[in-house]
């Protein structure tokens, strides 16, 4: 089977156990791998289907031999070492010491360690070092443990295609990046085997890109919900003597939803407009940002996805707003009212617009942030050239901030010059959202005048301010002698 082919999963197109096509050609590799769990099984499904012989050492083959494909050889772990030169050790790092018997069988062979731990840096010296403490005549490469085994059998298009591979011999990383090219995947030389620790610990990690913006969104979230409360419900409760509490679970969070996600996606503009400001004190742009700024200026990828998530569930809180049994009867007393009134026509022209370009304007930024969200996932990014990238991300993100600043900006309509809308003295929580977001629009327009865009440009080009080329004017001659005339650009 084509190397190419690698990229189709096993899962749901034949039976790899069985079938007699998948046997492996004359003069094929043979692949040793130790172990019978569930990633040695998926492992030898994988290299049976590229094309490599598959011998597996087992302590018990004749009871494990029905887990893995026929075409796979399945015996005692002394006999398969004995078949080939390069081994996948698959099994834990507590049952290294169970191979220290095979010592002398096992010199001389490539171990590939495919474990992990349980905890990052569980251990002082990583699963790799500490075999390689075992079988100092062997050569060890740490890789593949970032691989699971439903990727092994779905294939690398379902999973991550990325191997990361170290070792302390060239020749032995060569061995097994070719494997795993030959697999479907992507090596990566991470370089010596002090790296596998690192490696080891990328599995264990719980989505390290995405605590500092999940953090932010949660205060965010804590502080307008705090708000928001204070403002919804006790105002009414302390001054009033109304119980509102019950739009605690669902009006209080539907209006703290949308506050987050319009400031979060401020933010993500922001750190662009802080870069430019720094580019243009220092007349550069080959001084180094500062630490919190770099790191803002990575995280805006995913705190462009949270405000996005935010959004979309405020969408979803909307629709479910009049689906309530309170807003029913809300609706049914001010009927009565009405009637009782004698009021004959409720309709007020000014609301009605209001509301019709409010959510004319939801609509649009929620589509627009869809959009960013779907084109920053990989997958589609990689589709897209780096000014079709640039576009959506920069100037399609700018307009959605632009539209939903208009969205705000006719939710509040007049209310901010509505004193009754100061409850307890403190202003609307619309008009604390804007500062962040509109700050970033002026600036942006700011830069965007023809003489700060081109000084921008020059900076960006590489220019500097104070750095002069000099270059030496020869004589006619052109032979040079300390009465040349030289001259500065």
């Amino acid at each position: 089977m084509p190397g190419g082919d690698m990229a189709k999963p096993l899962l749901g197109h034949q039976n790899v156990e069985s079938d007699p096509n998948l046997a492996p050609a004359a003069g094929s590799k043979t692949i040793g791998i130790l172990g019978s769990g569930d990633f040695a099984r998926s492992l030898s499904m994988r290299l049976v289907c590229s094309g490599f012989k598959v011998v597996i050492g087992s302590r018990n083959p004749k009871r494990n031999m029905s887990l893995f494909p026929s075409a796979a050889e399945v015996t005692f772990q002394a006999d398969a070492i004995k078949k080939t030169d390069i081994i996948f050790v698959a099994i834990f790092r507590e049952h290294y010491t169970t191979l220290c018997d095979l010592s002398d069988e096992l010199s001389g062979k490539i171990l590939v360690d495919v474990s992990n731990n349980a905890e990052i840096n569980h251990h002082k010296e990583s699963n790799a070092e500490y075999l390689a403490s075992l079988f100092p005549t062997c050569t060890v490469v740490k890789g593949f443990n970032v691989i699971s085994a439903w990727t092994l059998q779905s294939g690398p298009r379902d999973g991550n295609k990325q191997v990361f591979i170290c070792s302390d011999n060239q020749e032995a990383k060569r061995v097994v990046a070719e494997i795993s090219h030959m697999l479907g995947f992507t090596p990566v030389d991470m370089g010596s085997l002090t790296a596998a620790r690192e490696i080891e610990n990328i599995p264990l990690r719980l989505l390290p890109a995405w605590k500092i913006p999940v953090f932010l969104a949660l205060a965010l979230f804590l502080c307008f919900y705090t708000y928001n409360f204070i403002r919804q419900v006790l105002h009414p409760f302390i001054r009033d003597h109304k119980n509102k509490f019950y739009k605690i679970p669902v009006e209080v969070i539907n209006t703290t939803l949308p506050c987050v996600a319009y400031v979060m996606l401020s933010l993500v503009y922001l750190p662009g407009v802080l870069a430019a400001i720094f580019q243009l004190y220092y007349c550069t742009k080959y001084r180094r940002f500062p630490d919190w700024l770099d790191q803002w200026l990575q995280h805006r990828k995913q705190i462009g996805l949270l405000s996005f998530f935010c959004a979309a569930l405020h969408a979803a809180y909307s629709f479910c707003l009049p689906m309530r049994r309170s807003h029913r009867y809300l609706l049914l007393n001010e009927a009565v009212k009405q009637v009782l009134e004698k009021k004959e026509n409720a309709w007020i022209e000014e609301e009605v617009w209001r509301m019709e370009i409010y959510i004319s304007f939801g609509i649009m930024a929620l589509g627009l942030l869809s959009l960013l969200a779907i084109t920053s996932l990989p997958s589609i990014a990689n589709a897209l050239n780096w000014r079709e990238f640039s576009f959506i991300q920069s100037t399609l993100g700018f307009v959605a901030l632009v539209i939903s600043t208009l969205h705000t900006l006719t939710y509040g309509w007049t209310r901010a010059f509505d004193e009754n809308q100061y409850k307890f003295y403190l202003p609307p929580t619309y008009t604390l959202t804007l500062l962040v977001p509109c700050a970033v629009i002026l600036a942006k327009v700011f830069f965007h005048l023809p003489c700060m865009n081109q000084r921008l440009r020059r900076i960006r080009n590489g220019w500097e301010k104070g750095r002069y080329v000099k270059f030496t004017l020869p004589r006619a001659t052109g032979e040079f002698s300390s009465g040349e005339s030289s001259s500065t650009v």
